[in-house]
């Protein structure tokens, strides 16, 4: 009897670990660097987003968000500011975004990157919808993104 109660207070400690766990991840995501094409230019880090079902989109509106972690010191985000206002949602007039293509955002070198290969870690922001489970959520995925400094 003892042995049981102990099993029963361990699985009670362990439901609200569970419960933070979250909803199963509906995505894949592989980023990479480009460089500029030429000086003064910006480069990209293209996101390639790949789902785990058929029935998952990104939403194209609001736009996916690139969150460089605020302790790299290697790129500069020059994505145009977030908007400030997000329209209602429709779900008859949602646009998704073509993830045969990957989604690009612009990044620069910062002027005192040190030279070399470098790991940056960033969060991709999206939203995404389950149109025939009625649904949408905001999601949130951590990439490292390999750039060199030349």
């Amino acid at each position: 009897m003892e042995r049981m109660k102990k099993l029963l207070l361990s699985a009670s400690l362990l439901v609200p670990f569970a419960a933070l766990a979250g909803p199963p991840e509906h995505f894949t995501l592989a980023a990479s660097w480009a460089p500029p094409s030429k000086a003064g230019a910006n480069g990209t880090v293209a996101v390639v987003f790949t789902p785990r079902g058929t029935d998952v989109h990104i939403n194209e509106n609001p736009p996916p968000r690139l969150k460089l972690d605020p302790e790299q010191k290697i790129l500069v985000d020059k994505q145009p500011p977030a908007p400030t206002r997000i329209e209602p949602y429709d779900p008859d007039k949602v646009r998704y975004i073509d993830l045969a293509l990957p989604v690009t955002f612009p990044v620069a070198l910062a002027p005192d990157a040190p030279k070399g290969p470098h790991s940056v870690k960033a969060t991709v922001i999206y939203f995404y919808c389950s149109k025939a489970q009625g649904w949408c959520r905001r999601g949130s995925t951590d990439v490292d993104i390999a750039v060199t400094a030349r």
